[in-house]
């Protein structure tokens, strides 16, 4: 993505939501008398993105408490071996994503983490500075961004119902789940989702506190090889971004007119290792070469003619490294608009969004790499290559 420089936010992060068994029946009784009719408001604005009632996904009454639910974690990938670690926005949406394909597959409202981690590997702003003697919560506090400031949560509901695990509506049922007993909430991890979904033991239950793979959520989808089974195609979150977001990168696609665009990611995936003799080697042998101006340029003649508009998007942080292609195109980088990113973008998750509407644009998209038979892209090395480390090549004839 491209990097741009923001002034620091002075928005303090909001405190933590408390986990979800930690919080006390009664206190959670007393805070649904009190808002029990926001709450019962707050229900029906939930089931209007849902569309006309059909036999399998009616308009439900919040009083009968006819809406099922789907609980995977307070954050992304956790419980499991990255709750003290933070994965790039890619791969916590493809996490997101096969939680949001389970629950469209079971039929329930889909419980979402209020906010997501933001990687230091993957930020530039300034958010993820903290003394070094805070607690573990106040560094995810730091770390982090609410889920909201990201996704639309109205326009993914139109498709997928989601509720965050910080809502009214969330303590209500909570607070429910406890006084139905075996009926109100129960673990299900290692049972089928055939099962969790046909079986009246467990479809009847209001709460479903699943435990996903502990290597990661996405693990749970894993295996669906069969793309007939896939119930979210891998654009519907990049196109579910917050309105704000949307609206930032409609006025840049405006100015920019007719234009192409090409996403270059370097950084973080160059990364080398020495073998025992002393050989750098990489799991992406020709994507070095691939991503540097020249090659680009010899690479995408064949698509995009000269003197067109080229908006680049890229992780690579060295000032000017793409300007030799402007000998044959118009360049057009995100630091361009800062007038109208400045105001919006508190952090680079935010603008890799805007950046991935903008590309989605573009009359000629060329990628990185080649995700579907149909892609364009830069470089012919696969996306997902974790074993084999290769000598990197830097000529063409390589």
């Amino acid at each position: 993505m491209a990097i741009v420089r923001f002034q620091r936010s002075k928005e303090r992060p909001r405190s933590l939501i408390i986990p979800l068994f930690a919080v006390s029946a009664a206190a959670l009784a007393l805070l649904w008398i009190f808002y029990s009719s926001a709450i019962r408001a707050s229900l029906f604005s939930y089931a209007s993105p849902m569309g006309a009632a059909t036999d399998s996904q009616k308009v439900m009454d919040p009083a009968g408490l006819d809406w099922k639910y789907l609980y995977w974690g307070n954050r992304i990938d956790c419980p499991g071996k990255h709750c003290d670690s933070c994965a790039g926005l890619g791969h916590q949406e493809s996490s997101l994503r096969c939680a949001l394909e389970e629950a469209l597959f079971l039929q329930r409202v889909f419980v979402m983490p209020s906010r997501m981690c933001i990687s230091a590997t993957h930020n530039t702003k300034g958010i993820l500075h903290q003394p070094s003697n805070s607690s573990s919560d106040e560094m995810w506090a730091a770390s982090s961004c609410a889920m909201d400031s990201l996704y639309d949560l109205d326009l993914i509901s139109s498709k997928v119902p989601v509720i965050l695990d910080n809502s009214k509506i969330w303590f209500h049922i909570v607070s429910t789940s406890m006084k139905l007993g075996g009926k109100g909430v129960a673990p299900v991890q290692g049972v089928s989702r055939v099962d969790l979904k046909e079986n009246s033991q467990y479809s009847n239950i209001l709460l479903i506190n699943r435990t996903a793979s502990p290597l990661a959520w996405f693990m749970e989808c894993k295996d669906r090889t069969n793309r007939s089974s896939v119930m979210l195609p891998h654009t519907f979150l990049p196109m579910m971004a917050a309105k704000k977001l949307r609206e930032a990168a409609d006025k840049i696609t405006k100015i920019l007119g007719d234009y192409d665009a090409i996403h270059v990611r370097r950084g973080d995936i160059l990364k080398t290792r020495k073998d025992r003799f002393g050989v750098e080697r990489s799991l992406h042998p020709h994507l070095d070469r691939d991503t540097r101006p020249e090659f680009i340029q010899q690479r995408i003649a064949k698509w995009i003619p000269p003197g067109r508009i080229l908006f680049i998007a890229s992780n690579e942080r060295k000032p000017g490294f793409f300007s030799p292609l402007s000998v044959r195109y118009k360049l057009a980088y995100s630091s361009n608009f800062s007038d109208i990113l400045d105001p919006v973008i508190e952090n680079n998750y935010q603008l890799f969004m805007v950046e991935r509407l903008i590309l989605a644009g573009a009359r000629t998209f060329v990628k990185t790499y080649k995700e579907d038979k149909h892609d364009l892209s830069l470089t012919d090395d696969p996306k997902k290559n974790t074993k084999n480390w290769q000598i990197p090549v830097f000529t063409m004839d390589g």
